[in-house]
């Protein structure tokens, strides 16, 4: 009885983050520290000190600093910045709190492996954004919009066209750069008709979450899922047609409100530079090496997309050489001298200054605060899990609500809080469920984000190039057709794939 009162208390505790305020005072009286300690076996495992002033310490610091991020627009502080304090100090603690029990050796190999963990992800990432910035600079995603705004379509057409765009384009590039890509597109079209970019705003958003679901690719969830083992490459398209519903059923309520009116074509014309098509087919070819390396001679993905962004510097220095950007080679001395911001190689065999393409200004373009916030959040969530937080949370929501009610749970809490923190505490409680279930908690928390502007980097990144139009109350208004998709996907995911189950 007491053992279920404490488990009781221990979600609660998870639910309501304000309750841990109100009691820390009586923890800290009524546990004693030393008598915690005193009853823990050095162990390799995690050991159960979530009532410990360490481990209450520990999550109150990662709640603070979780906090921070979540007003990140209203504070203008970067979300890497107390993620990445957080981790180091509860590192602090944990090592401390192992110490204090005579084990010198379990801190230090339960951070080794959350740093390989965390090494995997950032390569990973690195070169993939740096492949999506490459083609920025190419100009692919702006003479795609350049050529959807030139069509001349209707509004409800534009409303369809550019969901599907971004339930398509997601699977490859990330969610953000889908959503901010097709959202320029409805803005350039809608013009003044903020009913229409309101919709439009939604429904891209909603697309490029569900679209980004069924494939490694195109989330972060997805990614971890995928380079943890625990769904197989190609199975993450059995739920491509529970995401396709999460999708289309609100597209299909939203798209009633939407008028078939005509607006006039705008002239602009704007054209890939040279390359831009090879970089495409490069991007691919990555992406096939890394599936390669994982399927086929076992290997983490993240060598395979390391490898890829070997194929793009040796074509950017192909590419220099073809447009005379540079007389004196490829060797950063070159640059000695000049702004790294500006984007104008030197003055070179009498060409003058023109702009360049280099691999190193891709890299550094990369979302350097989002990779620095990944760290922030794996070293946090990991830190607690050597306090047992994660073993109590399994406990109480897997063993508690049972698989298929906690997997559905999940989605829903990615619409408040970030879905990477979420999914990699799932990934490192590693519940003892059947793939049909991880293939659910893949589909949950990655359209999940949906239900709410803010569940999601497509969410919160339209609301800043839409601002004052697409808001967290325009957005809400929504919600209830969000939700019929978020649960028709649940629905059609269980019957459909009932076998995995």
């Amino acid at each position: 009885m007491n053992s279920q009162k404490r488990t009781f208390l221990s979600y609660k505790l998870q639910s309501y983050p304000w309750i841990k305020y109100l009691l820390l005072s009586i923890f800290i009286l009524s546990a004693p520290v030393t008598s915690a300690f005193a009853s823990a076996a050095a162990s390799s495992e995690p050991q159960n000190m979530t009532g410990t002033f360490y481990g209450i310490f520990a999550l109150i610091l990662f709640v603070a600093a979780y906090s921070l991020v979540i007003f990140e627009e209203q504070l203008h502080l970067r979300k890497s910045k107390p993620v990445m304090l957080a981790a180091g100090i509860i590192w602090v603690l944990v090592a401390l709190a192992y110490i204090g029990i005579g084990d010198t050796h379990t801190a230090h190999d339960a951070i080794k492996h959350n740093l390989i963990e965390y090494a995997e992800l950032f390569l990973f990432l690195l070169a993939a954004m740096t492949y999506i910035n490459a083609m920025d600079e190419r100009n692919v995603f702006q003479s795609l919009r350049s050529w959807l705004v030139g069509r001349g379509f209707t509004l409800r057409a534009v409303f369809w066209v550019t969901g599907l765009l971004a339930f398509l384009i997601s699977p490859l590039a990330d969610n953000l750069t889908t959503a901010l890509l097709m959202g320029a597109v409805a803005m350039a079209v809608g013009g003044t008709n903020k009913k229409f970019m309101v919709v439009a705003c939604i429904n891209i958003v909603v697309a490029a979450n569900a679209g980004g679901a069924f494939s490694p690719f195109g989330d972060i969830t997805t990614l971890m899922v995928w380079q943890k083992g625990m769904v197989d490459f190609a199975e993450f398209f059995a739920i491509f047609i529970p995401s396709l519903i999460n999708w289309l059923i609100p597209a299909a309520i939203m798209s009633m409100t939407v008028s078939k009116e005509r607006p006039e074509a705008l002239d602009e014309n704007i054209k890939m530079k040279l390359g831009g098509k090879r970089v495409i087919f490069l991007f691919l070819c990555t992406i096939t090496t890394a599936v390669s390396f994982h399927n086929f001679l076992h290997l983490p993905p993240a060598a395979g997309m390391m490898l890829g962004l070997g194929y793009l510097g040796f074509f950017g220095y192909w590419l220099k050489g073809q447009e005379h950007r540079r007389g004196t080679g490829d060797h950063p001395l070159d640059m000695i001298g000049h702004n790294p911001d500006d984007h104008k190689a030197p003055v070179s065999n009498g060409h003058g200054s023109v702009i360049g393409f280099d691999l190193f200004r891709k890299i550094a373009r990369a979302e350097w605060d989002t990779l620095l916030f990944f760290y922030g959040v794996i070293l946090c969530v990991g830190g607690l899990g050597q306090f047992g937080y994660l073993a109590m949370a399994s406990h109480a929501m897997y063993e508690g609500l049972g698989a298929t009610s906690a997997n559905v749970l999940v989605g829903a809490l990615s619409a408040i809080v970030d879905n990477i923190p979420v999914m990699f505490a799932v990934l490192t409680m590693n519940p003892d469920m059947s793939h049909g279930q991880w293939l659910l908690v893949t589909l949950t928390a990655g359209v999940g984000g949906s239900l709410l502007s803010i569940g999601s980097a497509a969410g919160v990144a339209l609301m800043g190039s839409a601002r004052g139009i697409y808001t967290f109350g325009s957005h809400l208004k929504w919600t209830w057709a969000i939700a019929l998709g978020y649960a028709a996907s649940i629905i059609a995911h269980i019957y459909i794939n009932a076998s995995h189950f």
